[in-house]
């Protein structure tokens, strides 16, 4: 049996809670969140105590895992303190607000030998799955990325000193999938927009932006990114070898080779299947059932890093 907690009670954690609550093997011992009527209604809904304190949480229920969703300026001392009591973490992306404190936890997670999960949820999409494996071997030439939100108006993910802005809040998604596809990223240029969304107060974030990314295989690439659409967001990337073209699109992968074009859509539930590979992982001892540990979501969040960086200085930034 598999003892599960969770630091942060918004939208995305009811969708794991409701998962976990009813697989086999686990059991849901506690809910925590800095408004606490958020974590006594997810306690109500889904079982477990509710508290507005994690390390009371963590010595109170003792759980073998904590799933962790709170804003970008929040982790860190929430997941050391689950690593030095052995506690498995699955966390949602981003990992951090910065460099320093990703590096931080990372070395926790390292030395604890706890699993640490991050939920990049579409590598474990039966498309995306499929596109990596077309993809190994081919020489890509372009690859180039999608991402659009809709941002709070006063919100907290309006405020970089919280969220990051939308490069780390939103787009990483886009970037981990260029990572997951096409290898790693050698240098960034990023340039952005401020001014079609009205601003007040610390509502300090960019409208939109856009990086040039030069990868290490060789390959060009960019990556759009924008909170300031208002018919919903998207996660679109497409890559171009020489003799096939791969887009996902809404959850769809489209694969165009000469004299056809083959659609596939995912068979399973991306959410249930990180959380089922989480699970197993544990059960296991291993990670290798984990597609995006903590490690390789770093490399993701020291791209849109070097991104924010490139913005603030004019000129490219290595991750």
């Amino acid at each position: 049996m598999v003892k599960v907690a969770f630091v942060g009670c918004g939208a995305i954690m009811r969708k794991h809670a409701a998962y976990l609550s009813a697989l086999e093997g686990v059991k849901v011992m506690g809910h925590c969140d800095i408004v606490r009527e958020r974590a006594e209604q997810a306690a109500h809904q889904f079982g477990g105590a509710a508290f507005s304190d994690y390390i009371e949480m963590y010595d109170r229920v003792k759980p073998d895992a904590v799933y962790v969703a709170v804003p970008p300026v929040a982790h860190g001392p929430i997941e050391e303190t689950a690593a030095e009591r052995s506690i498995h973490l699955f966390i949602e992306r981003p990992v951090a607000l910065d460099r320093v404190t990703a590096k931080r936890v990372s070395a926790a997670i390292r030395a604890s030998g706890i699993v640490a999960s991050v939920g990049y949820c579409h590598r474990y999409s039966d498309a995306v799955a499929l596109a990596r494996s077309m993809l190994k071997g081919k020489a890509v030439s372009l690859v180039s990325g999608l991402c659009t939100a809709v941002f709070d108006k006063d919100g907290w993910r309006r405020k970089k000193s919280v969220s990051g802005g939308h490069l780390i809040e939103h787009a990483t998604t886009c970037i981990d999938l260029l990572r997951y596809w096409c290898g790693e990223v050698a240098e960034v240029y990023a340039t952005a927009s401020r001014g079609a969304v009205a601003q007040s107060g610390d509502d300090d974030i960019d409208d939109s932006s856009v990086m040039a990314l030069r990868m290490k295989s060789g390959a060009a690439a960019m990556v759009a990114c924008s909170c300031v659409a208002r018919n919903g967001g998207c996660v679109r990337i497409q890559v171009l070898t020489p003799d096939t073209t791969f887009l996902f699109d809404g959850g769809a992968l489209r694969v165009t080779e000469p004299g056809k074009t083959t659609e596939y859509r995912p068979d399973s539930d991306m959410y249930a299947e990180e959380s089922r590979a989480f699970i197993e992982a544990i059960g296991a001892g291993t990670p290798s059932r984990v597609r995006s540990t903590y490690a390789d979501a770093v490399k993701t969040l020291l791209v849109a890093c070097a991104a924010n960086e490139s913005i603030q200085s004019g000129i490219p930034v290595k991750p």
